[in-house]
């Protein structure tokens, strides 16, 4: 046995541990608003209780172990923390990345680890839905932001002939929408068209619908309770799915009821994560976060629901391209990419 690389894997266990436990911290953090007061300017923690309203030696913990971990500054010279103008960006902007989110995920998706336990050893599925609220609120707050920067400025402009149906008028089915952040911004982007979107997850439509309501679009914007099989309309000149293919249970059933539901020049635009072909290229950092949520996330879901085929977070190009062919679509391609997305444009 090499001591050398011993020491050297008991160093990325003891970092990894750190990040873990740092977890509930950033969520604490993010409930409280201490990110965005913190970005307001540098305290002491107790000028920072003052601000915030909490325990002096909480925010003690909370801000030297925020520092160690490189997520906010420390003035030695003036017992001050403070947010960078990149860090506040990360952590208090909600149009930013929304790091925070991504936590929030991740501890949601953990308070499920005895039933996930459990079901390694029988095989059984564990819904979407049977998870907590943090989960579904934490996947859209954290998603948003990339579709906000990249849908209708990038991704739709990539499809041969769409954004001029889009600004001309037609209807959109957004399939798998969760909380409807997709629907809403294809709506407010498109005043002339219509969005019809559809969750399996009756709580998460509900909230879907109060977020129309909120940015003005509800006349504009239709949800219903619905599974990708299940989906109403037809003849649609666009059919979207963002991050949720490989979390259905038949795949290659919903690429059939999308074939049938769409106009003979319509297009499918689906959103996945970012994988290659080859499993030992997605050993990443990105790779590793999209195979951890997967067996909590993904693959659960897929084995609780009919037909219990699990694509997983990671299923690359290939096996996409292939489920498309069986499902009867001539032509697929890959339209845009970004370092946490594949975009494929998939027409009948």
């Amino acid at each position: 046995m090499d001591q050398n690389k011993v020491t050297e894997f008991l160093g990325r266990a003891v970092s990894d541990l750190g990040a873990t436990e740092a977890a509930g911290s950033v969520v604490i953090g993010h409930r409280l608003g201490l990110y965005r007061s913190l970005a307001e300017g540098p305290a002491t923690p107790e000028e920072f209780a003052e601000r915030t309203r909490c325990h002096p030696r909480y925010l003690t913990e909370w801000l030297r172990g925020q520092a160690a971990g490189g997520y906010v500054g420390y003035d030695a010279a003036t017992g001050r923390f403070s947010l960078s103008e990149e860090q506040a960006y990360c952590l208090a902007d909600p149009a930013g990345p929304n790091i925070p989110a991504a936590y929030l995920i991740a501890l949601g998706m953990l308070r499920a680890e005895p039933r996930i336990t459990e079901a390694f050893r029988t095989g059984a599925g564990f819904g979407w839905h049977e998870h907590v609220e943090d989960v579904f609120v934490g996947c859209d707050a954290f998603y948003r932001p990339a579709y906000v920067a990249a849908l209708v400025s990038s991704w739709i402009p990539a499809l041969d002939g769409i954004e001029e149906k889009l600004e001309a008028g037609t209807v959109v089915a957004d399939v798998g929408c969760g909380l409807g952040s997709s629907s809403i911004l294809l709506a407010q982007s498109y005043p002339r068209t219509t969005v019809v979107g559809s969750d399996y997850h009756a709580e998460s439509i509900e909230l879907a619908r109060e977020r129309a309501a909120e940015a003005g679009v509800a006349d504009r914007v239709d949800f219903e309770v619905a599974t990708a099989h299940t989906f109403t309309g037809t003849d649609y000149d666009l059919v979207t799915m963002f991050d949720c293919l490989h979390d259905m249970g038949d795949p290659l059933g919903v690429a059939r009821r999308v074939r049938g539901a769409l106009a003979p020049e319509g297009a499918w635009l689906l959103v996945e994560p970012y994988a290659a072909d080859a499993v030992e290229e997605n050993f990443t950092p990105v790779g590793r976060l999209y195979y951890s949520g997967s067996t909590f996330l993904c693959v659960p879901n897929a084995l609780s629901q009919p037909g219990g085929y699990a694509l997983g977070a990671q299923a690359g190009e290939a096996r996409i391209r292939e489920l498309s062919r069986e499902a009867g679509f001539t032509r697929f391609r890959r339209a845009a990419e970004t370092p946490f997305n594949l975009v494929y444009e998939i027409r009948p």
